[in-house]
């Protein structure tokens, strides 16, 4: 990102984003997320709502926008100009999508493109804005009418998705496309959630109860959290309901021991200490150093401790048979969470599936042997791959004598054979797995 980044307008920093993000540039072999991104642009620009709005967007419905596109492009983009190429979707999107005035949508992309030193490009981008302005009525209607187009997704995705859940996958897809609601996560040690939607209430924030998490509170409308009641004294955290269920599957004890393995940003770890303040010891270990500072900063507001350890969980040397409940929360395709994260479509690729199922499979051989006899683990993903979900369980049980599956008897999700499934909810939480295990007792 240029130093001269405070000059552009909104849309020509999109567009240096979306060509770090989106195969439009061939040359681009190690494309970068929105979250690692937008941070450090959105705090130079003066409206961040309509940039990091113009970012998921656009990446919401790539394919999409670039069939519209197709017809209006004489000849191909050069790699050197995929800024122009990311423009031009800006300047459909915001015609299509959002509610700024067509002329005001192309001016300022054409504008976008003189600050991005294309003045030669001007004319041309402004003659394909025009030429979609006036076809716009009948721009989606000569779409091919598929799943992959109509919802935006890649076909590999759509495909996985159709073939694990066919009767819930446009759905499922669909949802991936609606922004999800904001949830709270209510602090029990500082009073019940009616109380917390008393105080809500009071300040005039809509909100209502969550569906089967005892914590959970839904926003009617997103706010900033330090208009949050009680949030910088730690009386409530940020956090999708189905993650809440972490920590309430886990059922934390007194005197416990516990290892959350994959614990960043920390949202468990501090769910896990405000059920059960009591433990012996709760071990939040993250291979990432940086991250891991998040655990400590959710730790500080929530005034809650916990040990910290920097390590990757397969050189962890804490000893076997340590822990009475392991949390592994594995690093996955997070497919459970396009809805929040929607350049994941389109950074996540076949091959990843598989690579991510081995290391999950091998973290979850290492966890389990944390594990004191008698001692469960719950293993958790935000995706919607059964390949990362009951078969990487189903695949460790077969060849791990001493693990049993505990059923988990709920009627939130689906039964997935091994453990549960949920699915994002376009008005509610986000799609989860769950597989709660235990290893056998020494002497049965």
């Amino acid at each position: 990102m240029s130093n001269a980044a405070t000059d552009l307008n909104t849309r020509a920093l999109a567009a240096q984003i979306l060509v770090q993000v989106l195969p439009l540039n061939r040359q681009n072999l190690h494309p970068r997320s929105l979250s690692d991104l937008l941070p450090a642009v959105a705090e130079k620009d003066k409206d961040q709502g309509l940039l990091q709005e113009l970012c998921f967007g656009v990446c919401r419905w790539y394919t999409r926008l670039d069939k519209v596109a197709t017809p209006f492009i004489r000849q191909p983009f050069k790699s050197r100009d995929a800024d122009l190429h990311a423009l031009l979707l800006l300047g459909l999107y915001q015609m299509l999508y959002l509610r700024v005035p067509d002329h005001a949508a192309i001016s300022e992309t054409v504008e976008a493109c003189r600050q991005l030193n294309k003045p030669w490009a001007v004319k041309v981008l402004n003659g394909m804005l025009r030429q979609a302005q006036r076809n716009k009525s009948n721009l989606e209607n000569t779409l091919p009418d598929n799943l992959a187009i109509s919802t935006a997704h890649p076909k590999w995705l759509v495909d996985a998705l159709t073939s694990a859940w066919p009767a819930q996958a446009e759905k499922i897809l669909q949802a991936n496309n609606e922004p999800g609601p904001m949830c709270l996560r209510v602090n029990r040690l500082h009073g019940s959630r009616d109380a917390y939607l008393a105080r809500l209430n009071e300040k005039q924030i809509k909100a209502r109860a969550g569906e089967f998490a005892d914590s959970a509170v839904y926003l009617q409308q997103p706010v900033d959290v330090l208009e949050l009641p009680g949030f910088s004294e730690g009386h409530v955290s940020v956090q999708d309901e189905a993650a809440q269920l972490s920590a309430l599957l886990l059922a934390p004890q007194p005197g416990d021991r516990i290892l959350d393995a994959c614990a960043a940003p920390g949202g468990k770890t501090g769910h896990i200490l405000e059920l059960q303040p009591a433990l012996s010891e709760l071990v939040a270990l993250d291979v990432d150093n940086t991250r891991l500072q998040r655990v400590q900063e959710n730790l500080t507001r929530l005034q809650l401790r916990a040990t910290l350890v920097h390590s990757d969980l397969q050189q962890y040397n804490a000893g076997a048979g340590l822990f009475d409940r392991i949390l592994l929360d594995a690093p996955c395709s997070a497919t459970g969470v396009i809805r929040r994260h929607p350049d994941i479509k389109w950074l996540r690729k076949r091959a990843d599936i598989r690579q991510l199922a081995e290391t999950q499979l091998r973290l979850l051989k290492v966890a389990f042997n944390l594990l004191k006899p008698g001692g469960s683990l719950l293993y958790a993903t935000c995706s919607a791959l059964p390949q990362e979900n009951n078969r990487v369980v189903q695949l460790f049980l077969a060849h791990e004598p001493l693990a049993h599956e505990i059923k988990i008897d709920a009627d939130w999700g689906q039964d997935a054979g091994i453990g549960r499934q949920l699915f994002a909810n376009e008005k509610a939480h986000d799609g989860f797995y769950y597989a709660h295990l235990m290893r056998e007792a020494q002497g049965h």
